[in-house]
């Protein structure tokens, strides 16, 4: 901690733990103390610390290939590529490696479809995003941020890079019926950074149905809802929507390499031409190796039915919290969270997570007064049972 301190950038603000160990939902800190983990680095590690189809997957490609760049094919990509778009349903997949990264090809592909196949008039083109999103700390992401961390002192911003409210169709519609520029809106199913904010039944469906209407390509961000996390293997699945365009990173590699994935037909993939865009390390073997691997353990597995059916047990547990401090629980699947009343001068819920850590669960606050919950989806009943006692017990404790 005092080499991070000293050498490295200040740009986070971690628990005081070390970690140096993971398997399955656990993880041990370089004292030997094990932790249930909570935060799965952020839904990266859906299938758990140390998977081993996934780290075979990993070990026998990196010891044949791990990098060509894309100036040359690689035996891998090729089948990566029709697994998984036949395994999500589309025709065409762009390789990326980060989430954000992701995100930026997202909203490349909108603009030269809109400019190509809608007919936008030549850098006019909008694209419209939801208030308190998240995807990333580009300049490109934070061009489309409400959060003042995201935008003070970084500027200046993209133009093109509208917002309206989140969870609210009539919003939605007056914006695209106002201007008839919009290329894209982006969204996540469930708002993960702003507190695990779950929209109304039917949003997603209003959604697809405006974006249809106004010939706007909905971008379903699902890098951190998606892969079974919310207890379908996407967010949409909830309402049976299909988004124009699909982004996927975190547990796309199950949290051992940097893979990401923007899928979209034909008509989308390819206004994007040789040389206008890519990444070095973008579709390299020992990524796609690892993808497909990683998607098969959530398919052969059923991890979204895990995750259906223990965070609803955890939901259940955490309901019957009887402190004042808890204003809400919220979530699906496994992906959840617990909204804490702020009590000026009293414990904060960055309070709780320490005295969480020293209990041996390990999560994180957002938004100062929120704590998320998103422990791997292999977790047992039993593991479910033993962090809900943990949780009651310190919010018990500290709030009474």
């Amino acid at each position: 901690m005092a080499l991070e301190e000293r050498c490295g950038a200040h740009n986070y603000h971690p628990l005081p733990v070390v970690l140096e160990r993971g398997q399955g939902v656990h993880v041990w800190d370089v004292k030997g103390k094990r932790y249930l983990d909570f935060l799965s680095a952020y839904s990266a590690v859906n299938q758990g610390h140390g998977h081993p189809k996934i780290l075979k997957a990993l070990a026998d490609q990196a010891s044949k290939l791990t990098l060509t760049s894309r100036a040359f094919h690689n035996n891998v990509l090729g089948e990566y590529e029709q697994f998984v778009t036949d395994f999500f349903g589309f025709d065409r997949v762009l390789p990326m490696n980060t989430g954000v990264e992701g995100g930026e090809t997202a909203v490349k592909l909108c603009r030269r479809w809109g400019y190509d196949v809608k007919g936008i008039p030549h850098d006019q083109a909008t694209i419209l995003f939801c208030t308190n999103n998240f995807w990333g700390r580009t300049l490109s992401a934070c061009s489309s941020s409400s959060d003042p961390t995201c935008r003070s002192g970084f500027g200046p911003f993209m133009p093109g890079m509208d917002l309206v409210p989140y969870n609210d169709l009539g919003a939605l519609e007056a914006a695209l019926a106002a201007n008839p520029h919009v290329a894209g809106f982006m969204l996540e199913p469930i708002q993960g950074e702003a507190g695990v904010v779950v929209p109304e039944e039917g949003y997603l469906a209003g959604v697809r149905q405006l974006c249809t209407k106004y010939n706007v390509l909905m971008v379903a961000d699902e890098v951190q809802t998606g892969l079974c996390r919310t207890g379908r293997m996407l967010a949409v699945d909830h309402e049976e929507v299909r988004p124009d365009v699909l982004v996927l990173g975190k547990a796309l590699s199950g949290g051992v390499y940097p893979v990401s994935a923007v899928l979209a037909s034909d008509q989308v993939m390819l206004t994007i031409r040789p040389g206008e865009h890519g990444s070095t390390y973008g579709g390299n073997p020992l990524g796609s190796a690892v993808a497909i691997a990683a998607l098969e353990v959530l398919r052969d597995e059923k991890l979204d039915q895990n995750a259906a059916a223990m965070g609803a047990r955890l939901r259940e547990h955490l309901a019957g919290i009887r402190s004042s401090a808890v204003a809400e629980v919220r979530g699906r699947g496994l992906l959840n969270a617990i909204v804490m009343r702020p009590d000026e001068g009293g414990p904060t819920a960055t309070d709780l997570c320490a005295a969480l850590m020293e209990a041996g669960l390990l999560a994180k606050p957002t938004h100062g007064h929120i704590i998320r919950l998103a422990p791997p989806l292999i977790i047992t009943a039993e593991q479910i049972d033993e962090a809900a006692a943990i949780i009651t017990r310190e919010i018990t404790r500290l709030f009474g």
